[in-house]
């Protein structure tokens, strides 16, 4: 449609529709918020809604698409969701006071980074915007969630770092400043991860000095500058609940990659993608949404600290010894609403009455924990109690202002409570009597008229009136009785006396509800003055919190207090589990292990069969390490651990889709983070190096590896491997050791002992495996010939004619390898007659009927006369 035919709207909404292009327009008409165009086409599409035209009688009618305007929160979550952004476009006047178009301005631009949650399905969820700039030395990151404020700061050296924290964070939408090359713009798509453009911002603003105060690096402190900007653009409200960022650095932590954390499953489960089956979903006993965010934000950085670690440990076993203090705590702590959030809220002025009564019932509940704080035994738990102000003030205030039971909207009425403002009293008291005169009228109104079910009421399209039922409209003194409204079978009526008090009644209910209203916002403007007190009250309740859940765990699942030495390196775990493995199986089924890595054992060399416990084995070291350093007990009789700076694993096959990396290529680039970046302090895991490539490559690989893990490295490894060549190390490799997964075969069948033994593994059980997932019995046969010749001709074997006659189907080269295989035995069985004896060993006689029995006899008699 050319310009010059637009209307005014149409007009007014291209102007503004020129300011965000990349978004998609929700602009406010009356009820509902319209897309037009492009918008409305895909919109449509994505949100399943029904398109229609505006202008159809031109020759190029507008696409259009709406959604009612009380039901746009969920539209907006569906299409931030999924990537997109969303710009709120609302009437900024009354239309019935607006001359010519109604002016309309944007409110909110949602993005994928400031979609706020509110679904209890996601409340421990965190949802990060990332800011990124780019300086001449290195990279400065920061990162908020807008629902509570926080704000986190650091410098990373290359791009890399910057990807590994992006994908650790989870984030959804980064603010980059810097030209992105073709590799690094495929990354973030692939990743699903949104970039948008820093806003330009002129002047100073508050929000900025305020969140860079304690900054020193001016990487940060640029990045910082632009997170906080870009919320300004975005957001357009106050940003009061913002707090000061806090610097960090990545080496101040346990340092693990996004995919370690990923291969350890440390808060949602690699198969699944949820939170059943991780760490966070076995520690997790939090009664909050804040202390269970807190739990996810200590799993992220495990600390190097051992004083800061002693003091969680401290309080977690005060929690443990205090059994009573510690239910006492939790009861109270069910009542406590999410307090950082609702802070935010109150900051962003979207809180709603219901909301502040949660605050104040949550700040209600702040005295009972800390009275069971202080009289607990513990003087670090009487401590931690009296450097909390539970700010009852606050509650008291919302209490006492707000009705027990408010309505969800604010602006309609019936949030205050009476003798709270004399003004609102009195418009109470008229509409009351108002009222009350109403009903005295319709008496008296029955008795002049004679008319026994006139009755008067109210619409909000036609006010007050009097109706008559049309068998009755005889009687109506039409002197003082003036026709309103007709309907099917009564007429409405006016009287000068009504209307006078109708015009009563009304004013002091618009009134009643404004006042309400301004109220409403002066309680909320006095609560957002204690924002700060607020939010360091939510840490603290939170930490808490996270402190009862890892007593309870260690209670419930018997776990042990480790011991941190920082003089050596040495690891003792008598007894460990893995915490997951064991909370999936039954009670006392798990068999568990010791790791015992010395000063003269850097390495553990594990062989044994699959399915027998080597990789649950190596990812239970790296758990116990990981909750030793969050300040957790961990699952052992006993442990003695050194603090370990950094954890590689090389565990499981799979494609890197993100990086485009090939199985193989995946393995020795994990291999290569190891042996570059490895320190003496770090532990290393690796299973089955070299397997994604040809045997002898791969062999030649792990050992060359595990080589230079122990002359070039030193950090405590355990590596697990099939190449049984590889335990010749021990012989040259003083700190090697090897110890394998024990496993035994009874009557042809493998059972796992799960028990870790010294020594190296006899054989594989590869074959036997093969036999435990129902691989047909005829190729179980040709695998243990050719394994036997395999193993008999050694590993010498070239790329012969022999080694093709290895797979040759010649009925003579097998019936000769089975008898140079034969047991002395006076009759060689055939592969029939064993194929019967197999079926009658394996038949379980209770599932077959007396016919289905004699069927199969039948078989088996016809198979052996074949063979014969």
């Amino acid at each position: 449609m050319a310009k010059a035919n637009l209307t005014p709207m149409m007009e007014q909404y291209h102007e503004i529709k020129k300011q965000y292009p990349d978004a998609f327009l929700f602009y406010r008409v009356g009820d509902f918020y319209e897309l037009f165009e492009d918008d409305a086409v895909k919109g449509a599409q994505i949100l399943e809604l029904t398109l229609t035209h505006r202008s159809n009688k031109t020759e190029n009618p507008i696409p259009m698409a709406g959604v009612p305007h009380v039901a746009v929160d969920s539209y907006v979550d569906t299409l931030v969701e999924k990537g997109y952004k969303v710009a709120l476009c609302e009437q900024l006047e009354d239309p019935k006071e607006a001359k010519g178009m109604v002016k309309r301005g944007i409110i909110q631009l949602v993005t994928p980074g400031t979609l706020m949650n509110d679904k209890p399905s996601e409340a421990k969820e965190s949802n990060y915007l990332t800011s990124v700039v780019t300086t001449k030395n290195c990279f400065g990151l920061a990162y908020s969630d807008l629902s509570t404020g926080e704000i986190f700061a650091t410098h990373l050296k290359t791009f890399a770092a910057v990807s590994n924290e992006l994908l650790s964070l989870r984030t959804r939408e980064v603010v980059y400043n810097g030209h992105l090359n073709a590799s690094d713009s495929d990354f973030l798509h692939k990743a699903n991860i949104t970039v948008s453009e820093p806003a330009e911002l002129t002047g100073k603003h508050a929000e900025i000095s305020y969140a860079q105060q304690n900054l020193t690096n001016q990487a940060e402190k640029d990045a910082v500058k632009q997170l906080v900007g870009y919320l300004l653009q975005t957001q357009r409200r106050s940003l009061a609940h913002l707090q000061i960022a806090k610097s960090y650095e990545v080496s101040q932590y346990l340092q693990m990659s996004h995919t370690v954390r990923d291969n350890l499953e440390l808060t949602a489960s690699a198969k699944t993608g949820k939170k059943m089956g991780s760490l966070f979903w076995v520690l997790d006993k939090t009664h909050t949404a804040m202390g269970g965010r807190l739990l996810k934000q200590w799993l992220a950085r495990p600390l190097l600290s051992v004083e800061e670690l002693t003091k969680r440990q401290e309080m977690v076993q005060a929690l443990l010894d205090g059994y009573f203090t510690r239910e006492n705590v939790n009861d109270a702590l069910k009542g406590v609403y999410d307090l950082e959030r609702l802070t935010g809220r109150i900051a962003f002025g979207n809180v709603n009455a219901r909301e502040l009564l949660q605050l104040a019932h949550s700040l209600q509940a702040v005295p009972s924990i800390l009275s069971s704080l202080k009289e607990s035994d513990s003087a670090i738990l009487q401590k931690f109690a009296s450097e909390i102000d539970p700010l009852s003030g606050i509650a008291d205030l919302i209490s006492s202002t707000i009705v027990d039971q408010p309505p969800v909207l604010t602006t309609e009425g019936g949030l205050i409570r009476n003798n709270v403002d004399q003004q609102l009293d009195r418009y109470r008291d008229a509409m009351n009597n108002g009222k009350k005169w109403l009903t005295e009228m319709e008496q008296t109104e029955r008795q002049k008229t004679g008319i026994d079910n006139l009755k008067v009421g109210y619409n909000k399209v036609f006010g007050y009136y009097i109706q008559v039922t049309n068998s009755n409209k005889n009687k109506v003194p039409l002197d003082r009785y003036t026709r309103k409204q007709t309907l099917t079978n009564a007429e409405r009526y006016i009287t000068p006396e009504l209307k006078e008090h109708e015009n009563l009644i009304l004013e002091a209910q618009t009134k009643s509800t404004d006042l309400e209203y301004e109220l409403f916002v002066k309680l909320r403007e006095e609560v957002k003055k204690y924002i700060s007190a607020l939010q360091k009250l939510a840490g603290q309740i939170a930490a808490l919190d996270v402190f009862c859940s890892f007593a309870q765990v260690a209670e419930e699942n018997n776990y042990c207090r480790p011991k941190f030495h920082t003089s050596n390196q040495d690891v003792k775990v008598v007894l460990g589990r893995h915490p997951v493995v064991e909370k999936v199986m039954k009670a006392g089924s798990y068999i568990p292990n010791d790791v015992r890595l010395d000063q003269d054992t850097d390495i553990y060399l594990i062989t044994g069969p699959n399915m027998s416990g080597k990789s649950t084995y190596m990812r239970q070291m790296a758990l116990i390490a990981v909750m030793a350093q969050v300040g957790s007990f961990v699952p052992a009789d006993s442990a003695e651990l050194p603090i370990f700076d950094q954890i590689f694993t090389r565990i499981g096959a799979a494609d890197d889709l993100i990086s485009g990396q090939s199985t193989f290529m995946v393995e020795m680039t994990e291999a290569n983070e190891a042996l570059q970046n490895a320190t003496k302090r770090s532990l290393v895991l690796f299973d089955e190096i070299g397997r994604g490539t040809a045997t002898y490559d791969g062999m030649a690989l792990a050992g060359a590896i595990v080589q230079y893990l122990h002359d070039e490295v030193g950090a405590k490894v355990l590596f697990a491997t099939h190449f049984h060549e590889l335990t010749d190390l021990e012989q040259t490799l003083p700190r090697l050791k090897n110890i394998h997964v024990g496993a035994t075969e009874e009557n042809g069948k493998l059972i796992f002992l799960h028990k870790i033994l010294p020594g190296p593994a006899d054989q594989s059980y590869g074959i036997h495996v093969a036999q435990l997932a129902g691989l047909p019995r005829k190729v179980l046969r040709k695998a243990t010939k050719l394994l036997n010749r395999l193993e008999a001709q050694g590993s010498n074997l070239g790329p012969t004619s022999a080694q093709l006659d290895l797979f040759s189907s010649n009925e003579e080269s097998e019936t000769m390898t089975d008898q140079e295989l034969a047991p002395s035995t006076e009759t060689e069985l055939s592969d029939k007659e064993k194929d019967v004896l197999d079926e009658i060993s394996n038949l379980y006689l209770a599932d077959q009927t007396p016919l289905q029995v004699m069927q199969l006899v039948e078989n088996w008699q016809d198979d052996l006369k074949d063979e014969k």
